[in-house]
This record gives C-alpha cells, structure tokens and sequence, in this order.
C-alpha cells in the first residue's frame, strides 16, 4: 500500500488516531488499499481495550486534543521496536490507545498494580469473581467488601475487589486515609459496569508483553533507552490549599516529590528519550518546567473537571503537558 503523508494525516483526522497509528497498520496490512484503510482500520479498532476502571484524571478525554496539536505519540518513537513506560499507569488510557508492541507499565498503588498483573495473568478467575460482586451488589456490601484487609486475600480476590469499588463508589475516585485504607463512599448508581468481561478480555490480550511493577517512577532511569517513550501522568499538584482533597497514596505528593520527578524528567531528556508530562497549571509547576533548554517546553490544554461536590465548581480547567521533542 503506497500512500503520501497528506492522505495519511486526512485519514488519521478522519479516525481520530494518530498517523503513526495507520503507519503501523499499513505496514501490517499490505494487500489493503488506500480506498478501504479507513473502513478497515475502524474494524481493527473495534478490537481495541480501553481502561478496566474509571480514574479521576484519566487522559481519554484529552487524547484527541493530544493528537490534534501533534504533543503525542513523539512523531520518533518507533511502536514495533522502541518500548513505552508509564509509571503512573492509573487507568491506562495512554497505554490503551497507544497499545505498543513493548510497554513497561508501573504505579505506587499496590492494589492497582496487582489488578493489571491479575488481568494479565488469570483474567478468567478475575471475571468470576466480579459476577460474584455484581450479583451482591448493596450499599452494606460495598461496605463490607470497602473493610476487608487487603492483605489477607489472594491476588485475584484483591483485583476483584479493586474493580468492585471503583465501579461502585463516588464518580471512580481512589482516594485512602492517613492509615492507607480506602475511603471514598458508595455511589448507588443505577447497574453499574462492575463486569465488563469483553473488555477486560481484551486488556488480558493489549497487555501479553507488558512488564507490570509496583515500584517508585524513578525506576525507569535504570531501564528506558534512547528512544524510548515516557509518559509521565503523576498525582497533580493542588491548584489550591483546599482543592487537593484525594489522595493517591498516604505520602502524599507535593514540592519535593514534585521536583524529584522534574530531575527524572530532565535525566530521560538527556538520555535521548521522548518525554511527556502532565499536571496542574499552577506557577510552580510552571516554573519548575521553565528554563529547562530549548528542546523542554510547556503547553496549555483543557480538561474536564467532575469531582466538586457543588456543579458550579465543575467545568474546563486549563492542565500542563511537558514535552521534550
């Protein structure tokens, strides 16, 4: 299939994918010709995962947005040979639309991580015990199911219980107390998806070559390679005193680990790595990204904000990318 880079770009616009997306599949699909890539390549889409649990600041929103000004994939990085780090990993939603050939997934949630391995490894069981859950399904179950100690069950009853909650309790929230117990409360929401087996089926395919770790994000240094891409999608830094009212892990995440994760950000651009980071527009943020050398440089993209308990405080706010090509 021969194509010029003009028809690709249109067709990609047409698709909301991007270009590098249909290249690859181009090179996998030589006997379909230019006139059908678009209806097969919706096909193929069809077949694609997306995130197994709702996350509170998840990227699907903003893929296309992404997309449209060229701030993701790096036009650079190679699907088929390079490998994708998210050490942030959360819902996955990068990882998902982007479905590279090699991917090293991470997160300091150790209950998230064990739920990626669960549905990597031993997703029929992980089904079977989410229709359990979802025949149960009560406030004073949610309960019930919310006290368990985690540490005390089996990894699939861990990633089983993991998904319950999220599907059940307030707008997705993943949110533990100063004892790292989880505390968002229920929902109540009318069926909600607490098994979805096509899709998680489809996350147990997406992931077959991923390395999946519970492990700090600096990690990476040690792993990624000139190349490589990194996706950076870390817990924001709060845009006020008040607004940061969830927590992702017990410690916390503020100036210090802030800057941290900036000198790692800094350590993979000198590596020859492409580099993506996302997080609030507040000035620190922006001032600890500025003056970084001519290749590091900030956006501005808006996002949808959900999580207010009062709708006058809900909307489009403005968010940080960082990239480095």
């Amino acid at each position: 299939m021969i194509a010029n880079k003009e028809t690709i770009k249109n067709i990609a616009l047409r698709l909301s994918v991007h270009s590098i997306h249909l290249k690859v599949f181009m090179a996998n699909s030589k006997e379909i010709s230019i006139e059908n890539l678009e209806s097969e390549y919706k096909k193929q889409s069809e077949k694609n995962p997306k995130p197994f649990v709702k996350w509170v600041g998840g990227k699907r929103q903003l893929i296309q947005q992404f997309r449209e000004r060229d701030l993701y994939p790096p036009e650079g990085f190679d699907l088929k040979t390079a490998t994708y780090f998210e050490p942030f990993v959360g819902g996955g939603a990068m990882f998902f639309d982007l479905l590279p050939k090699k991917a090293y997934l991470s997160d300091m949630n150790g209950e998230l991580v064990t739920t990626y391995k669960v549905i990597k490894k031993d997703v029929n069981e992980l089904i079977k015990k989410l229709k359990l859950h979802k025949k149960n399904d009560s406030k004073e179950y949610f309960l019930k199911v919310r006290a368990l100690d985690v540490d005390k069950l089996t990894d699939v009853n861990v990633a089983a219980r993991f998904i319950y909650l999220n599907r059940t309790c307030f707008n997705g929230m993943y949110r533990v107390n100063g004892s790292g117990k989880f505390n968002v409360p229920y929902a109540a929401n009318e069926n909600p998806l607490i098994c979805d087996e096509e899709n998680l089926r489809k996350a147990h395919v997406a992931m077959k070559h991923t390395t999946i770790k519970w492990q700090d994000y600096a990690k990476v240094l040690e792993k990624a390679e000139k190349g490589d891409f990194i996706y950076f999608d870390p817990p924001y830094y709060p845009v006020s005193k008040t607004s940061s009212f969830t927590s992702y892990t017990k410690e916390g995440f503020l100036e210090k680990e802030q800057g941290k994760l900036r000198d790692v950000f800094v350590a993979l651009s000198r590596k020859g790595c492409f580099v993506m980071l996302s997080n609030s527009d507040t000035p620190f943020i922006n001032e600890l990204y500025s003056n970084l050398g001519k290749k590091i440089r900030i956006e501005k993209v808006y996002a949808g904000r959900a999580i207010n308990s009062k709708g006058s405080g809900r909307g489009k706010i403005k968010e940080v990318v960082v990239i480095n090509y």
